[in-house]
């Protein structure tokens, strides 16, 4: 496997999470088939297909472009991270976040009186 094959193999990895290659692959609107591709360093993803991964996983376009040709993804932040792995969760995972939120929402508004 080519280096930017291994490269592109981690990037879909780290989008995909624990999502299904199929149910990945209907996120992106291509085959299960071609995500298993880009997971083997088989094929690289068109850039309309690179974007959906980037933005799954949490960066742009250009830093996983970057990344493919030269090997630097960037760090995130706190925040940046947070959303990549709420991006990764199931829809029950949500609802317990979503609660959570809304719980801290109301006590920050009790406590300002609202």
């Amino acid at each position: 496997m080519s280096a930017q094959g291994e490269r592109v193999s981690i990037l879909v990895k780290l989008a995909r999470g624990d999502m299904s290659q199929r149910a990945f692959g209907a996120e992106l609107g291509v085959s299960s088939t071609a995500v298993q591709h880009w997971e083997n360093g088989v094929s690289i993803p068109e850039t309309k297909h690179l974007s959906g991964i980037a933005a799954r996983a949490g960066y742009t376009l250009e830093q996983a472009q970057n990344y493919l040709e030269c090997g630097d993804l960037p760090e995130s932040d706190v925040v940046t991270q947070m959303t990549k792995q709420i991006k990764k969760l199931s829809f029950k995972q949500i609802v317990l976040i979503d609660r959570a939120v809304s719980d801290r929402l109301v006590a920050i508004a009790e406590s300002a009186g609202r």
